[in-house]
């Protein structure tokens, strides 16, 4: 072999071995799993052992769908292309069943246990765990009379909530969306971690954060049977307003006194916000303008009323015409707060441009966020809060 060709040789093998070396265990690993790897520029490398299978597959739920390749040694390898930032919903397909990667943390979403990775974005470090005081995430059981049963909800409580025994806090309502329930803007969401961030900066007043389980049903009320019934039809309607309906209910006659009475709150409704995401958004527009004797803040990621069809809404009849009088509501909602994803589906994305649009041409006073180049993914609901907490509870001019 010539020299330069063997200079050649020797140089694609230091890249090859560099290349390498980039991928590092993903921040969503179990303990001690090697695999799947994140690279620097956001791909992912996948291996799996089936070594009986005759097909499989990848299957990021909004991504690509990639077959993986068969190895001497019976394990099953893909590396994807560069990924959004972010966090990722996967599951494999091995030949027709589809499981869980044993290798990942599993988090609840879609209805069910999937797997999740994390592709790092670069330079951003809010809703990362920083060298900063840490609120503590506590978990409670609450009995309903509403639904007849006990009910769970995960409570944010900010840095020396233990120490500052004199100190009140107001209290964030904050709801995940459908498919998903109260663990997710903790595992999924890190909203623990931004508000750390946020305050260690100077950027958010201390707040309690609640996250509930959004899914409620009427005491002695079966589950409806649905079977066969598609999305958006009739039956599928009246069951969701019925859940909608029972959380509504829930939320302010059993879940909101429990935590007035059982943590240092500033209970009233200039110290009380309420925000969701996706199906949280349109839970959080009902619930806050039904009750509007509780709430001042109003947020909806992704989510929110008067957001769906293809009509502009008709805001002077909307919520019992809460927004009839642009005057009288700024004085009212103190924060009333919409956002998107610049890449989200055309239907949402176009519904919540129109939401907006109608807002600013009744003159109602509102911050409209969207969030570039993300769609209906955590990455986009990361940021909306990162944006909606520093506007809380802030001094208002007399």
């Amino acid at each position: 072999m010539k020299y330069g060709a063997m200079v050649m040789v020797l140089f694609a093998s230091i890249c090859c071995a560099q290349e390498q070396s980039n991928f590092q265990p993903a921040e969503t690993n179990v303990w001690g799993a090697e695999y799947p790897r994140v690279d620097s520029a956001g791909r992912a490398e996948f291996r799996v052992k089936a070594p009986d299978a005759m097909k499989v597959r990848l299957n990021f739920w909004s991504g690509p769908k990639l077959d993986m390749q068969k190895q001497p040694d019976g394990f099953w390898t893909v590396t994807t292309p560069p990924l959004v930032p972010g966090f990722h919903y996967y599951t494999l397909i091995i030949d027709s069943a589809e499981v869980t990667d044993l290798n990942s943390h599993s988090f609840f979403g879609g209805g069910k246990d999937a797997s999740g990775i994390e592709i790092p974005e670069p330079g951003s470090t809010y809703y990362s765990i920083q060298d900063v005081p840490h609120g503590q995430v506590r978990e409670i059981w609450y009995n309903s009379q509403v639904t007849g049963s006990w009910r769970h909800a995960l409570v944010y409580l900010p840095p020396n909530y233990d120490t500052q025994t004199n100190t009140r806090f107001p209290v964030l309502y904050l709801q995940h969306g459908a498919g998903e329930d109260e663990t997710g803007w903790i595992r999924q969401g890190h909203a623990n971690f931004i508000l750390d961030n946020l305050l260690a900066a100077g950027k958010c007043k201390p707040m309690i954060l609640v996250m509930a389980y959004g899914y409620a049903r009427p005491a002695g009320q079966p589950s409806p049977d649905l079977t066969g019934k598609p999305f958006g039809s009739p039956e599928m309607r009246k069951a969701m307003q019925q859940m909608f309906q029972a959380f509504e209910d829930d939320l302010t006659q059993v879940l909101v006194p429990y935590i007035d009475t059982n943590f240092r709150t500033i209970a009233d409704r200039d110290h009380r916000a309420m925000a969701g995401l996706s199906m949280g958004g349109m839970q959080t527009f009902q619930i806050t303008f039904d009750h509007l004797d509780m709430f001042s803040y109003i947020g909806g990621f992704s989510g929110a009323g008067l957001a769906f069809g293809n009509q502009q809404p008709d805001l002077k009849t909307a919520y019992n015409g809460a927004l009839a009088d642009p005057a009288a509501f700024a004085k009212r909602v103190h924060l009333l707060w919409v956002g998107v994803g610049t890449e989200e589906p055309e239907m949402m994305h176009a519904g919540l441009l129109r939401l907006h649009s109608s807002l600013e041409e009744a003159n109602i006073k509102h911050v409209f966020y969207e969030s570039p180049g993300t769609s209906h993914e955590w990455q986009t609901w990361r940021r909306d809060l990162k944006d909606f907490a520093p506007r809380l509870f802030q001094e208002r001019p007399n």
